[in-house]
């Protein structure tokens, strides 16, 4: 099997373009280009089109390299930063979720948020972090709850104010809590739902799904800080179930993370243990083969989820994910880099 997404790509960044704010505002761009038919979106500049432009351009091959030109990105980025309470704040995500992203984008430039975070701090002590934590809703909404215990993480420890001590306490947490029967976190709480991010509508069969899509966010801080999870075996099986009886039917057909989410956890996963490999990577070509041939379906001067950045993101996410795991079958001018590889949080 070999697929080109040459063309892809480009298109790609011919919608970064696009979306910049004016030619002269470096670093500062919007999230969509045009409103929704259901809700008001900011056109202006956007939390989430600045972090996810750099985002992208960081794996096509297309980061900033002129001094110059990265210090108006770092300048546009921690401008967005609310100094009284060190948070990113914007409408549609939770402000921890926002902050971890904003907080990964500049560090692509090797830059930290300029004000401490002062609202996070409550959580550096074990007793905070741990509340936090089991006070999210993971039996009814896991995918959305994901962003904040993930982002805690990857917020804190980005910034330098989380020590090797309060990483351990956060780990032996996910340790314990990790579900025997199905890999995803947390354990008790798993079985299907309907739940869906805010890209999937709530048009969707009983599944699983929303389970993985939460444990992809602790998974990819796991990666990072390269720490064990406990069944990695059970969550191959569970990925390879869902993919197998179609659980998640927007599954490939959708601009959104879900395919990052699903991929990411079969392939790291697959990589802590060596289970199932030839199962994995058939699993991984098919549908490699039925995504590709969707996006390239799509017109990307109106389709709504190519002109989101933040969805954008996640598709170009999913394509770094897929290159890396098949060698050799998935073409582009340049190798697509994961920004996973280099730091948490998307």
């Amino acid at each position: 099997m070999q697929l080109d997404i040459t063309r892809h790509i480009e298109n790609v960044e011919k919608i970064i373009r696009s979306h910049q704010i004016s030619p002269t505002s470096t670093g500062q761009y919007r999230r969509w280009l045009w409103q929704d038919k259901t809700k008001g979106r900011d056109l202006g500049i956007n939390e989430y089109g600045c972090a996810d432009a750099a985002n992208i351009l960081y794996m096509i091959g297309r980061f900033p390299s002129q001094a110059q030109e990265r210090e108006e990105w770092i300048t546009a980025l921690q401008s967005l930063q609310h100094p009284d309470t060190g948070l990113f704040v914007e409408a549609t995500h939770h402000p921890i979720h926002t902050t971890a992203h904003c907080i990964a984008a500049l560090e692509l430039f090797d830059q930290k948020a300029k004000y401490p975070l002062k609202d996070l701090e409550p959580y550096l002590e074990r007793e905070g972090l741990y509340r936090l934590l089991d006070g999210l809703d993971w039996a009814g909404n896991p995918w959305t709850a994901s962003h904040q215990g993930a982002g805690i993480f990857a917020a804190l420890v980005l910034q330098g104010t989380a020590d090797s001590l309060w990483r351990d306490w956060y780990f032996q947490w996910f340790w314990e809590e990790q579900d025997p029967e199905t890999g995803f976190w947390r354990k008790g709480s798993v079985r299907p739902i309907t739940q869906g991010d805010s890209f999937s509508g709530t048009d969707l069969k009983p599944s699983v799904f929303p389970f993985l899509a939460g444990s992809f966010h602790y998974l990819f801080n796991h990666e990072y800080a390269h720490m064990p999870i406990r069944f990695p075996e059970r969550m191959i099986d569970t990925c390879l179930e869902i993919f197998r009886q179609n659980q998640w039917e927007k599954l490939g057909r959708s601009i959104s993370f879900g395919e990052i989410d699903w991929i990411y956890c079969l392939t790291r996963a697959e990589r802590q243990c060596h289970y199932r490999f030839d199962e994995v990577k058939d699993a991984l070509e098919d549908f490699a083969q039925g995504y590709i041939g969707y996006l390239y379906s799509l017109d990307p001067l109106t389709d709504d989820g190519l002109n989101d950045l933040h969805t954008l993101f996640g598709s170009v996410c999913a394509l770094a994910e897929l290159q890396a795991a098949l060698p050799g079958e998935i073409r582009s001018e340049r190798p697509l880099k994961l920004v996973l590889d280099r730091r948490p949080f998307i």
